[in-house]
């Protein structure tokens, strides 16, 4: 079964580019440009990862991983920062707020399938 990946980005460049390395893996890619559209297709879509950019409009990546934490129905469900936000103490921060990982912008193609599917393994039943 294709797994499904929820991509809470509001950059289109950043966009296209995840969308594209997962879409060439065989992942089914459904996207949302703000974090309240994120929380809402969270919710009503059934995916197996969400990868969520931090800097979002509307509502910050943080508020998105803490408000997702509170949907029992998606508690088992990987969230993993993908942000440019690579000061000291802000993969913690992500973590602290609901995140199961962090991944750095700009991503390096080579090695970001084998981090998400390091996630989408670690997942729970």
């Amino acid at each position: 079964m294709t797994k499904r990946i929820l991509y809470i980005e509001d950059n289109e460049q950043n966009l296209y580019l995840v969308t594209f390395i997962l879409e060439r893996r065989g992942y089914q890619v459904v996207a949302a440009r703000d974090g309240r559209a994120g929380i809402e297709i969270a919710a009503t879509s059934r995916t197996d990862l969400i990868l969520l950019d931090i800097q979002l409009p509307v509502m910050d990546g943080y508020t998105v991983a803490r408000q997702l934490r509170t949907n029992p129905d998606l508690a088992r469900i990987p969230i993993v920062a993908v942000t440019s936000y690579a000061m000291a103490g802000d993969r913690e921060k992500a973590l602290a707020a609901g995140c199961n990982g962090y991944i750095e912008k700009p991503i390096n193609p080579d090695t970001f399938l084998q981090q998400v599917e390091s996630h989408l393994s670690s997942q729970k039943p």
